[in-house]
């Protein structure tokens, strides 16, 4: 806890500031924290208790708004922050002098910073103009390599793409043997094998001329596989 809060002192502020206007205990954990700038920040540990005791005391009452505590002071809360009001003016203005040393220290802080930061800055702009020439070739290398395995990556792509038409050549020849037999229909199914051979053909062109990816492989034989599910149906 903050030096400025002793003893009941802290029950005190709490009650000024509900007296302030009603407010749940974040919004009060809050407000400490910006009146000590940051320096002293209560923990939920430390106000809500306080809170809890202050109603069991009849001194605050709590509705639930939005499903959180909204404390609000009570008449007999404003009659026992009347009864300290000296006591309430001397903690009022330690904190304003606490406050004071706060900002007299932060502002020392913050030009020790400023100092150290500028010294940082030139070694790093010293640093920056000797690597500069190193990173340059850094990253003509990384662009090298990274054009290389692109190229792998489409020779991959182009290679699994051949592997795939075969099976799809070899999974369709299964299908439509399968659903002809006989003599008198060999004749319709060379010309539907002729019919597949050429379908299967102008695919693997239009596809060479296109980038050809897992995700697109997998769109295509579900397209096919659909496909052949609607010819088998029309074929019946």
């Amino acid at each position: 806890m903050s030096p400025v809060f002793g003893h009941g002192r802290l029950r005190l502020y709490l009650l000024k500031l509900l007296e302030e206007s009603p407010r749940h205990g974040y919004e009060v954990i809050r407000l400490l924290q910006d009146r000590f700038l940051g320096v002293y920040s209560p923990s939920p540990g430390t106000i809500y208790p306080r809170l809890a005791r202050l109603e069991e005391e009849g001194l605050v009452t709590h509705e639930v708004v939005n499903g959180k505590k909204v404390f609000t002071i009570s008449d007999r809360g404003r009659a026992e922050l009347n009864d300290r009001l000296d006591e309430l003016a001397d903690l009022e203005q330690e904190i304003s002098d606490s406050v004071r040393d706060i900002a007299r220290e932060v502002k020392e802080d913050v030009r020790d910073t400023v100092k150290s930061l500028r010294e940082e800055l030139t070694q790093m702009a010293r640093d920056v103009r000797q690597g500069a020439r190193h990173e340059e070739r850094q990253a003509k290398q990384d662009q090298r390599r990274a054009w290389h395995e692109q190229k792998t990556e489409w020779q991959r792509q182009k290679h699994e793409w051949q592997r795939q038409t075969g099976e799809w050549k070899d999974d369709w020849k299964r299908i439509w043997t399968a659903g002809f037999t006989g003599e008198g229909s060999r004749a319709a199914d060379a010309r539907l094998g002729q019919m597949l051979a050429e379908f299967a053909e102008e695919v693997h062109r239009d596809a060479s001329n296109a980038q050809v990816t897992e995700e697109t492989l997998a769109t295509a034989q579900d397209a096919l596989y659909d496909a052949a599910r609607r010819i088998r149906e029309a074929l019946r």
